[in-house]
């Protein structure tokens, strides 16, 4: 790395990655607990089934395919600080409200359902700008460690989140729950603004100077065709759908939880411990897969699509026992899916592009996640083996694309 007096005084950049990490544990705790009771909040506010679907799954869409327009809004102004803090403090002040909702009479289901799409509004908009800050400091420790690690301590935060509310909801009420989430929001938004006043360029932490070409102005072209993705390489795209492919075909913790309770195979009130645990399995493999991936290359990730196979052949099966095998096979998926895949990006893309590059990732994502989830529901209600079949299906198509990018761009090698 390049010697200069920003980089003297920098923090080293494991502190950073640990830094990153911890705000979003903290984060994580807010929001995670909110959804792990998403549906009750609503519930009593006399939402329908019907409704509390739309919500959430609106929601979940929000969060993925705005990032298309968020990507490129932050390459363009380099404000990638700015949006990451404006996108926490959304969820750090919407999911706390939850608590007035009640209070508001006919009007708290509306204003609830409206805290909630904000609340993931606010991971679209610093989503990409998060992912591109901390790919320049990972480049300094190996970005499937640096990855792995922000995603380990993020799933710290998915796991005592919902614990936190399910001990204060027993203590006290549903809506004392929300409130408490106040603190640790609080305390994500003071470290995300002690570590901006530290690190406020963490381009510092590159392993090498940038050449000329990306020292130039990036050439831009019109908003639309920069935020679908103008420019990036086949590579990108096509590892981007191999990637979105795994993501659509891993059917959603909901359905997972739908299974074990009309089915009888566990009550209600334990289907939260299953998430937590599933989420502590979830940091653990975005460890150890980010450390493998530092030292094998991508090779590593042709295991997601094996992965993502096995799940609903063992995770929507008859006995507890299978139940239970598959959430973990699950919860492995999705660590792999939410760090170690999103490293490859930052391999593929020119740092003044990544943020614009995570965006389009992550549209891509949420398109196929939505058709998943629906076609997964669907083929759940009437037949299991079609819908084993349908997903064994789409992880062959996901696995043989995969082999094809990763022999046709050669992954540079990182130090650390």
């Amino acid at each position: 790395m390049a010697v200069t007096p920003a980089s003297r005084t920098a923090p080293s950049a494991w502190r950073v990655v640990w830094w990153f990490g911890f705000v979003s544990l903290a984060a994580d705790m807010v929001y995670e607990g909110a959804r792990s009771v998403y549906g009750p909040v609503l519930a009593a506010l006399g939402a329908s089934a019907v409704v509390v679907g739309l919500v959430t799954g609106a929601g979940e869409a929000v969060a993925l395919v705005l990032r298309l327009a968020f990507g490129p809004i932050a390459d363009r102004t380099g404000r990638y600080w700015s949006l990451t803090i404006v996108g926490y403090g959304l969820t750090a002040v919407c999911v706390p409200l939850l608590w007035l909702a009640p209070r508001l009479g006919v009007a708290g289901l509306g204003f609830a359902a409206t805290m909630i799409l904000l609340e993931r509004l606010g991971k679209a908009v610093r989503s990409p700008s998060k992912s591109a800050l901390l790919a320049h400091v990972a480049t300094a420790v190996g970005r499937g460690r640096g990855f792995g690690v922000h995603k380990a301590l993020d799933q710290v935060g998915a796991f005592a989140g919902p614990l936190l509310v399910a001990a204060v909801v027993a203590a006290s009420s549903l809506w004392v729950g929300m409130a408490v989430l106040a603190v640790p929001g609080a305390i994500a938004m003071v470290l995300l603004l002690t570590l901006r006043a530290r690190v406020p360029d963490p381009g510092v932490y590159d392993d090498q100077p940038a050449p000329a070409a990306m020292e130039a102005p990036v050439e831009r072209r019109g908003w639309w065709a920069e935020a679908v993705g103008a420019g990036l390489s086949g590579d990108f795209f096509r590892y981007a759908f191999a990637a979105s492919l795994t993501t659509g075909g891993l059917v959603t913790f909901g359905i997972i939880g739908y299974h074990l309770t009309i089915d009888g195979l566990l009550p209600v009130a334990a289907v939260p411990l299953v998430y937590a645990g599933a989420m502590a399995v979830e940091a653990v493999a975005a460890l150890v897969v980010g450390s493998v991936y530092d030292r094998t290359g991508t090779r590593v990730l042709l295991v997601v699509p094996v992965l993502v196979a096995l799940v609903p052949a063992l995770a929507l099966g008859p006995a507890l026992w299978t139940v239970l095998a598959g959430v973990v096979v699950w919860g492995i998926a999705q660590g792999v899916q939410d760090s170690t895949i999103k490293a490859v990006v930052a391999d593929l893309v020119e740092a003044p592009r990544r943020a614009t590059a995570y965006g389009v990732f992550a549209g891509i994502q949420g398109a196929l996640a939505i058709v998943g989830g629906v076609t997964a529901g669907w083929l759940y209600e009437r037949s299991l083996l079609a819908l084993v079949v349908v997903v064994a299906l789409t992880q062959v198509v996901a696995l043989v694309i995969l082999l094809q990018t990763f022999r046709g761009s050669a992954r540079p090698r990182r130090a650390g």
